[in-house]
């Protein structure tokens, strides 16, 4: 992977070097998306194109946006990066290249995200991503953003909420030991309510492979070690097998999951089996005030259905952008030049208020932001249950 991004790198280097560097037209501000509109996230890549058209939407209705008093029109340019890390370097390559973006937002899965901001920093691109919430996304990158919380902090979450919710001091973790996101969320809960509770509270620590389907023998081995409850980090479309399965081996012990439940068809896949799961989020749009409520009402205006979390995180990251390349009080019409004001004017975001909450960003490219325990409610609404600010 390392070789072949050095090789890309280098193609685009050269590229670089024979094309000027100025925008696509005079008047016109790129800025590309990085999304998977097929393969694993097919789902959540189409759900957050649809609130970045509502943004669209909003832009075009307004003529543009005004950056020192001069007019802009917007342009989203759309790529399809097939859930597939490679292809998500290669459109980057290509945006910042040809398409000449100013700015990137996305990729949304972490497998995508962490070599996408590679790309954009190597080339001094600003980048946000959603919905990738693995520390090393934003590690050492000036040039990338996130609007969504890192990962890390929702182990804390879960161990408290567990000891007051279900007055749970051990637990049983069932992971995908390949899959990088699950596999971290899973060591760092771990941590946490051990940290809490003590060494050996998490009672059974049970593996599985990408592309497993039966975890009868895990789940098993989970209840006869005493667990209190599950804990599984593992993405929407893998979950409604698991608690299906639970279901018909007569585990009656509450299980949890994190944000990777957000998103694609949960509900739709796993039915009543899921009524009442919690799981740690981003966001919720059941019970929406503010901000939240405009967005869930134009969404559902415009799509028929309740936006999810990778929806609203795009939404805020997109108009976070947007307001960046405002506050960078005026663009020159070189790229080179205008992406290093965008980066800027994105450092010094402080207090943003979005769908998902206010963002204040970090040295980091982090926001600070609180989490939110998600309850499935009997509707099939995922509501805001608790908000827990680190």
């Amino acid at each position: 992977m390392k070789k072949t991004i050095a090789i890309i790198l280098l193609t685009l280097f050269l590229l670089v070097v024979e094309t000027p560097f100025v925008f696509a037209r005079v008047g016109v501000i790129r800025i590309g998306f990085n999304l998977p509109f097929t393969g694993m996230f097919e789902l959540v890549g189409l759900q957050s194109k649809n609130a970045a058209e509502l943004v669209r939407q909003e832009l075009d209705a307004a003529g543009g946006i005004t950056v020192a008093g001069v007019k802009y029109r917007v342009e989203f340019i759309y790529g399809d990066n097939r859930s597939i890390p490679a292809v998500a370097s290669s459109l980057a390559l290509s945006q910042v290249s040809r398409e000449r973006v100013l700015g990137i937002v996305g990729p949304l899965s972490s497998r995508q995200a962490i070599p996408v901001a590679q790309v954009a920093q190597a080339f001094a691109t600003p980048m946000i991503t959603p919905w990738s919430t693995s520390p090393l996304t934003t590690k050492d990158r000036p040039f990338v953003f996130r609007s969504c919380f890192v990962y890390t902090i929702q182990g804390s979450v879960i161990t408290k909420f567990a000891a007051s919710e279900f007055n749970a001091t051990k637990v049983g973790v069932l992971f995908d030991v390949v899959s990088a996101y699950p596999r971290g969320m899973a060591s760092t809960f771990k941590e946490a309510f051990e940290a809490q509770n003590g060494p050996g509270s998490v009672v059974a620590y049970e593996q599985f492979r990408t592309g497993d389907t039966d975890f009868s023998k895990q789940l098993k081995r989970i209840v006869a070690a005493g667990a209190q409850f599950i804990f599984t980090p593992q993405h929407f479309n893998e979950v409604p097998l698991i608690v299906k399965q639970a279901k018909k081996l007569g585990i009656t012990i509450p299980i949890m999951g994190s944000n990777s439940w957000a998103g694609g068809d949960l509900l739709g896949e796993c039915g009543g089996d899921c009524t009442g799961l919690f799981f740690t989020g981003n966001y919720a749009p059941g019970n929406a005030k503010g901000i939240n409520a405009t967005f869930v009402e134009r969404y559902r205006k415009a799509y028929g259905d309740y936006p999810n979390e990778p929806a609203a995180l795009t939404w805020d990251a997109v108009h976070i952008m947007i307001q960046a390349i405002k506050d960078t009080n005026g663009l020159s019409g070189n790229l080179l030049t205008d992406r290093k004001l965008l980066r800027g004017a994105l450092a010094q975001v402080k207090d943003f208020e979005g769908a998902t909450g206010t963002m204040t960003f970090n040295e980091s490219g982090d926001p600070e932001k609180c989490a939110v325990v998600v309850k499935i409610t009997e509707e099939g609404i995922f509501t805001a249950h608790e908000l827990v600010c680190p």
